[in-house]
């Protein structure tokens, strides 16, 4: 527990001094909250079922949260810090491989969920966010929406033999995910090709269970969610599993 104590406060440490990591994690949401909070407000509307833009929008921008995460801050951290040869160090210190996963999850579970927690706060501050559903229930989706996605930025560095690699293929997989799973802009406002592509995303899936946890749906209302992303989870560690290497 001690050397598992000191190894994380290492990665927080690396972390804060990780500009770009911060800024699109904790940041870029809060960036999005306000320019479309701006533009749209937060007035009920049918449109949306009697909710506001924001009340719709928060929960998706923590979907944007998890993936960014997922997509873009572990590929790149951990396949160069096996490029540089840090891994391989590591696996030479007397730390355990699974002190060291251990400690990397629970670092980019609690940047998510700080990140999550801001842009909740900025929008209960400033356009009076609504939450309509069970804390306790909307904890377990976040949980399970992040450990997923956790664990494809995990299989991605473990495919990628480079940073650079792991960096390209993060931005490929995340930008078109964010514009059409539903996270940027609502589904209901896309043509029907686009609602057709969105199924093929892990993301829309995502979205649509942390929307409708928030809303205060019932679990059994999205089993099909549920589902994909322990799918997800499972695929995924079972690969990253297969073919991580520390050097």
């Amino acid at each position: 527990m001690r050397g598992f104590k000191k190894y994380l406060l290492v990665e927080f440490k690396l972390f804060q001094r990780e500009p770009e990591a911060l800024f699109f994690t904790l940041i870029f949401p809060l960036i999005l909250l306000f320019v479309f909070g701006s533009i749209y407000g937060n007035q009920p509307t049918p449109f949306f079922g009697g909710r506001g833009s924001v009340d719709v929008s928060v929960p998706a921008y923590i979907s944007i949260i998890i993936c960014i995460t997922g997509f873009m801050n572990i590929p790149v951290s951990v396949a160069y810090e096996r490029e540089k040869g840090i891994l391989k160090r590591l696996r030479a210190t007397p730390i355990q491989p699974q002190t060291i996963l251990t400690g990397w999850i629970t670092m980019y579970f609690v940047v998510t969920m700080l990140g999550a927690l801001l842009l909740i706060g900025a929008g209960k501050i400033f356009y009076n966010l609504r939450f309509d559903g069970n804390v306790v229930n909307f904890f377990i989706a976040f949980t399970l929406s992040t450990i997923s996605f956790l664990s494809l930025g995990f299989m991605i560095a473990s495919l990628a033999p480079t940073g650079r690699t792991a960096s390209i293929m993060g931005t490929i997989i995340f930008f078109p995910m964010m514009f059409l799973s539903g996270a940027t802009f609502p589904l209901q406002m896309m043509p029907e090709t686009v609602r057709q592509i969105s199924r093929l995303l892990p993301m829309t899936y995502m979205v649509q269970l942390l929307q409708g946890l928030w809303f205060g749906e019932l679990w059994v209302e999205h089993l099909k969610e549920v589902i994909i992303l322990a799918g997800i989870l499972l695929v995924s560690a079972l690969v990253a599993a297969k073919t991580f290497r520390w050097e």
